[in-house]
């Protein structure tokens, strides 16, 4: 190969987008300081990236008198070069949300060091007849003082946001932030419909006050759900009833016939007394309705018990089937603490009931079984919410039955 011919190439193959590492400012910080305190300054670490990486550095600020909530990443990124933007989320008076975000790609591009190109002093305003509770806080507004909102801000503003980064090396890290304040407009609509900011999705939930079955008061930042207990010889239905912090509603067939059959319901509401399921047929009627299948060649022993199975009796297993389980599921949370003994008939020796699921509604779960180790380990310990978790409320049913009985017989006080 002649020499121009190479030097040719080598020069067309530097020249590619992001053919070469780059030295990235790094760093993430999460902080509710003083007002009074901006602008405020940062110094971060340095990090290579790999080839064809770009820079990045987003600030996220919720300003809320006298406080405000600060979010600062810089790091590496496969995004596309995008020049410094500042946003205006929610303009004050009142509540205010900005954002700074900028992806580049040359050594050390990503070096805002203050929040100055964020921060604009607010005029004095003139004070209105609206009183409302102010509060930013990670941890909860129980006890928010009330302050006199702006001429221009006449609403109360209730709810939570929650931020989750998008998936550094770590895992994703979700924050989830209380808010209460004014707000120029009433309604569920903070951000404006923004649901992205550099690398973070966001997500908005508001609650109103109210109450909830069970005799408990509802507080901020919790909703209803509710529950209702069944126990037969071949089902056993769990949940519980009260306020909850969770946001994960629908129906989920954990573990399909034939053979051992797990489903739960869920459901979200931020009303009164909303969680007035009276009967488990909001369950069962959203499950399948298959023919009884027919009987195959494996015998397996069955039992369902809360607790533990002091004794089991051997069917048939429907076809389909190959192996036999044999398990327990704990379940803690929502005022209920139960371990659940499960014998019974699944399609493959490897079978989870659960699906590696560690958490159920207002349910932290961990399934065991014989002759294995912990097959779904809870994440997030006891009382914590997943992503995307807020404060919503649920209602909440965990069906188990084996065989294929007809599911009416299940549950006769069903219509």
């Amino acid at each position: 190969m002649s020499p121009a011919l190479l030097l040719a190439l080598l020069g067309i193959t530097l020249a590619l987008p992001g053919a070469r590492a780059l030295n990235c400012y790094s760093g993430v910080a999460e902080t509710i300081r003083n007002v009074s305190e901006q602008p405020f300054r940062w110094t971060t670490s340095q990090v290579n990236c790999g080839e064809g990486l770009g820079c990045q550095e987003m600030v996220l600020i919720t300003q809320n008198d006298p406080l405000l909530y600060l979010v600062l990443i810089k790091g590496c990124t496969q995004a596309a070069n995008q020049e410094a933007r500042v946003t205006d989320h929610r303009a004050g008076p009142g509540l205010s949300i900005v954002s700074y975000t900028r992806v580049c790609r040359e050594n050390l591009c990503n070096d805002l060091s203050t929040s100055l190109p964020l921060w604009t002093p607010l005029p004095r305003t003139v004070p209105g007849s609206v009183r409302c509770p102010v509060c930013l806080s990670g941890e909860g507004c129980l006890s928010a003082p009330e302050m006199t909102c702006p001429a221009k801000s006449s609403h109360c503003y209730n709810g939570v946001l929650q931020l989750t980064a998008g998936d550094p090396p770590g895992g994703s890290s979700t924050s989830r932030l209380k808010v209460q304040g004014c707000i120029s407009q009433a309604g569920c609509n903070l951000l404006n419909g923004t649901q992205e900011v550099g690398p973070i999705s966001l997500w908005e939930t508001c609650i109103p006050k109210g109450e909830c079955h069970g005799d408990k008061t509802k507080h901020f930042g919790r909703g209803c759900q509710e529950t209702e207990k069944v126990r037969g010889p071949r089902s056993i239905l769990l949940g519980s009833k009260g306020c909850s912090q969770v946001n994960i509603q629908g129906d989920f067939m954990h573990s399909r016939p034939p053979g051992v059959l797990v489903a739960s319901y869920a459901r979200v509401c931020s009303s009164d007394y909303c969680n007035s399921a009276a009967s488990s047929s909001v369950l069962v009627n959203a499950l399948p309705r298959p023919a009884p299948p027919a009987p195959g060649h494996l015998q397996c022993p069955v039992c369902l018990a809360l607790g533990s199975c002091s004794q089991s009796s051997n069917v048939m297993c429907p076809k389909g089937t190959s192996h036999c389980y044999k398990g327990q599921i704990f379940l803690r949370g929502g005022g209920l603490t139960a371990p659940v003994d499960i014998q019974g008939c699944v399609a493959h020796p490897s079978s989870t009931l659960l699906g590696r699921r560690w958490s159920i509604g207002v349910f932290t779960v961990t399934e065991t079984r014989e002759g294995g180790a912990e097959v779904d380990e809870p994440l997030i310990s006891s009382g914590a919410a997943p992503g995307p978790s807020l404060a919503w409320a649920v209602g909440l049913a965990l069906a188990l039955w084996c065989g294929a009985p007809s599911l009416l017989t299940l549950f006769p006080q069903d219509p």
